[in-house]
């Protein structure tokens, strides 16, 4: 988690330190592809954000600054003993597969009016990793957490997209728009664990882990809001 919190810090840092003229974030939902998708077949979970330095438009229509994106590709939440020898004492455990990607995004948009097709080109790399945390099973307090397996993957994509004109003038903010858009992101090898990846021997209290590798390629569907400054 350390990782992400520090990826989260030099986003921040970009907004606020080099003062951003367009921030967006948005949800979104991913689509594991081709080897990845053999793995885990199922429909991701997320948001994003990003920034650029300048505002695009029809005199300047290239610009480029900082996409931050986190996803949930599986998770199992149980009810179990607390310990071996504590069997008569319940917790909730959830196991979370997640991945978190940073990107240089560069982003081409030369036209203006309240609706503005672009287009998205994007290089970085993935955060692939899993974790499991128990919490007190009254008051949802957290007992303790860990990461079980992680891995980087290099990463690159190119998308497209809508602003739809929302408003104009909204104090610092000269215009916010509706954000739609889709992106296909090429992720290099990875090895990471899937939902079915973590075996228990109960009686034992030994855990196996069961990794599996393969590039990473995910197809983004993204709902949002852009702002212009």
């Amino acid at each position: 988690m350390k990782k992400i919190y520090f990826l989260m810090i030099v986003l921040f840092t970009f907004y606020y330190g080099i003062d951003a003229q367009t921030v967006s974030g948005s949800i979104m939902l991913g689509s594991p592809q081709k080897d990845f998708r053999k793995n885990v077949d199922r429909l991701g979970y997320g948001f994003q954000f990003s920034g650029t330095l300048w505002s695009p438009g029809k005199e300047r229509p290239f610009t480029i600054g900082l996409n931050l994106g986190y996803l949930v590709y599986g998770e199992i939440n149980e009810r179990r003993p607390f310990s071996i020898t504590n069997p008569d004492v319940s917790v909730e455990v959830s196991r979370t597969n997640n991945l978190a990607n940073f990107h240089v995004l560069f982003q081409l948009s030369p036209f203006s009016g309240t609706v503005r097709p672009y287009a998205e080109g994007l290089f970085g790399g993935a955060y692939i990793f899993t974790t499991t945390e128990i919490k007190s099973e009254w008051t949802q307090e957290q007992i303790a957490q860990s990461t079980n397996y992680d891995d980087f993957t290099w990463s690159y994509g190119a998308g497209g997209g809508l602003l739809i004109l929302l408003s104009r003038d909204l104090g610092e903010v000269s215009e916010l728009y509706l954000d739609l858009k889709v992106r296909y992101i090429y992720g290099s090898e990875a090895t990471y664990l899937t939902e079915n990846g973590v075996v228990i021997d109960r009686q034992n209290g030994r855990v196996f882990y069961n990794p599996v590798r393969s590039k990473t390629d995910l197809m983004l569907f993204h709902l949002g809001v852009s702002a212009f400054f």
